[in-house]
């Protein structure tokens, strides 16, 4: 059935933009999307937006868990669960994360994984898995537990990821400890891609990775030297390069001036909102889990026994608020770092925007003017909330 949503605002990525419009979705997908006063094809099923905006879905390609689970444990009936939480909340589809675990945990994890994106979680889209753990530099570890981090062998994460969970894969890691290439050869030759993440590579590393294939920096500034002026550090090599970077905006990863330096330099399509949400998301404040550590939560701020922050618990909605408020940009241009630069990041064709061919699942906004609320979620062409 043809499904044609009239008297809406539509996000135009391109720009960062809304135009007034119509959309048209059939067999969950979108088939048109025409400025008003252009023809539109016929449709059995007609709904008026009420002058509301319409934006895609949030994609958040770094998140743990949220709603008292974590993807590096949870069951087949939690990931559902965690699914149905994620659409809630704005973000129609997801990196399933998992942080440092014991190697056939996370076997059997990713297969979980793959598993429901097969299936279809009948909400939040799974669009594969990326693995944030194990392949880390000691030094950097923060809330990763030492014991459960391990040498970069390409043979092992064939085995835990590629082999279980095919791509879309995203692995983040400590590329510089990987003397020979081999491990990151093997990240782009299973068809994923790779993010430099807990790292103590020097500025010249990092470019040599960056000319390798490393294609993003897992929650810039964080777990990796700072910026110094006589050692550029990775830091450096992420703003002066054409490579992705992930922000992580709840105001306690990144103070907010940072982050409007980051984005001064990378600008809306090479800045990636994550979340990097971890269990404690949603929930109480308390004793929760993380990459094999204990980890209290109080007002919101997660941090191991030792200080050492352990992901957040920021939504990936207010994430995009923040860094329009701590940017100094419009919340359309913000938007776009949690659309359309987490698709381009992974090379993924079929989310991120209102184009046709693009699965239907999008958001309807109110008050976008003042403090945008999220009044509907839409999956497929069909309500979800």
């Amino acid at each position: 059935m043809r499904t044609q949503f009239i008297d809406g605002f539509f996000y135009d990525s391109s720009s960062c933009t809304f135009f007034r419009g119509t959309l048209t979705a059939t067999d969950g997908k979108i088939l048109s999307l025409t400025p008003a006063g252009e023809p539109t094809p016929e449709a059995e099923q007609i709904i008026s937006l009420g002058g509301r905006s319409v934006v895609p879905g949030l994609i958040d390609v770094h998140t743990h868990g949220l709603a008292g689970h974590d993807f590096a444990a949870a069951d087949t009936a939690a990931m559902r669960d965690m699914a149905a939480s994620y659409a809630r909340s704005g973000v129609t589809a997801l990196m399933p994360t998992l942080a440092s675990a014991p190697k056939d945990e996370l076997i059997a994890a990713s297969a979980r994984i793959a598993d429901l994106r097969r299936q279809g979680t009948g909400s939040a889209r799974f669009l594969g898995a990326h693995l944030e753990g194990r392949y880390l530099n000691l030094a950097k570890r923060g809330a990763h537990a030492a014991e459960l981090l391990a040498p970069l062998d390409p043979d092992e994460l064939e085995e835990i990821l590629f082999r279980p969970c095919p791509p879309p894969a995203h692995v983040s890691a400590a590329y510089e400890l990987d003397a020979d290439g081999a491990f990151l050869a093997r990240v782009l030759s299973c068809g994923g891609t790779a993010g430099l993440a807990h790292t103590a590579a020097t500025y010249d590393e990092t470019v040599r990775l960056l000319k390798a294939g490393v294609v993003s920096f897992s929650h810039l500034f964080n777990a990796m030297p700072p910026l110094h002026h006589r050692d550029p550090g990775p830091v450096c090599a992420a703003l002066t390069t054409d490579s992705f970077a992930e922000l992580i905006c709840d105001g306690l990863h990144l103070h907010p001036a940072m982050v409007r330096m980051a984005y001064a330099a990378k600008g809306h399509r090479r800045t990636v909102l994550v979340s990097d949400s971890m269990e404690a998301t949603g929930m109480p404040d308390g004793n929760y889990s993380i990459a094999g550590q204990p980890v209290t939560v109080q007002d919101g701020r997660a941090l191991t026994g030792d200080g050492a922050l352990a992901g957040s618990t920021l939504s990936l909605f207010d994430g995009v608020k923040n860094l329009a408020a701590f940017a100094d940009i419009p919340f359309a241009e913000a938007l776009y770092c949690a659309t359309r630069a987490p698709a381009d990041m992974l090379g993924l064709a079929h989310v991120g925007d209102l184009l046709p061919g693009r699965m239907a699942d999008f958001l309807v906004l109110d008050s976008l003017d003042t403090q945008p609320h999220i009044a509907e979620v839409w999956l497929g062409g069909e309500r979800y909330c």
